[in-house]
């Protein structure tokens, strides 16, 4: 099984810079985007054989979030039921047999960390979420959650301590919801890895420097960790200031 996520900041830039070419030749059982930035029926997006959930902000032309499957959810829901969290478009959560996804875009903490009090907020309420999913059914997050959580996990890591997505408050966060059972797909594979990115500044050549962070996560379930095959980054994917990470799963997932 293999499933893909995407944060594409803007699907409609993004179809016009390889997005349906790449969805084509990645042949995904599951593929999740983030920062759609726009509400479905804005584009014709004809993707013959996948069922569709999007969940789109209050406000246009912002954030979102879209799941493409080939199977039907057993169970679909949109944002975590709690309305000081869910106007914009931040979270998809699809069930399946043999587990649960949730497809999740985190708030930024935005310069200057304006956002870092809401940020503390929205971590405490999402790991409640999560951990509450799995306890019923294993659970497979993915999405762009905004924070690199180690040194090696951004490039210029001495530089960028106290930003939005490596201040001490945000990984910390990522590692107690680590600590609450689950596991970083792509750290389990390759825990010495360097210079694996996800992420690249459209400022100072930095996707061309390769100096770029690692904000996009494969997390999965302790209960179904054996199940995992690879986690993957399709670095050399342009498109969007991120590219798409991949995890491939043992199909079908045994409980």
């Amino acid at each position: 099984m293999k499933l893909i996520s995407w944060n594409v900041n803007g699907l409609r830039a993004c179809l016009g810079k390889g997005f349906l070419e790449f969805f084509q030749q990645i042949d995904a059982d599951i593929f999740c985007v983030q920062e759609t930035k726009m509400q479905q029926g804005q584009a014709d997006i004809d993707l013959a054989g996948y069922h569709q959930y999007w969940n789109s902000a209050e406000k246009k032309g912002y954030s979102g979030t879209a799941v493409f499957c080939r199977q039907e959810s057993v169970n679909v829901t949109y944002g975590l039921g709690l309305p000081e969290h869910d106007s914009e478009g931040r979270v998809i959560t699809a069930e399946f047999g043999g587990f649960t996804l949730v497809n999740v875009y985190t708030p930024n903490a935005q310069r200057g960390l304006t956002r870092l009090d809401y940020r503390m907020a929205w971590e405490d309420a999402f790991r409640d979420y999560v951990t509450a999913l799995d306890k019923k059914k294993p659970v497979i997050i993915c999405g762009d959650m905004n924070v690199a959580h180690e040194e090696i996990d951004l490039k210029n890591y001495k530089t960028n301590g106290g930003n939005a997505g490596f201040t001490k408050e945000e990984r910390q966060k990522m590692t107690a919801l680590l600590s609450s059972g689950f596991v970083d797909s792509f750290r389990h594979f390759y825990p010495d890895k360097t210079g694996a990115y996800s992420w690249w500044s459209y400022m100072f050549h930095a996707r061309e420097n390769n100096a770029g962070w690692r904000i996009d996560y494969f997390l999965v379930s302790e209960k179904i960790k054996a199940q995992m095959e690879d986690s993957l980054i399709y670095a050399d994917v342009m498109g969007s200031d991120h590219c798409p990470v991949g995890l491939l799963l043992q199909d079908p997932i045994k409980l």
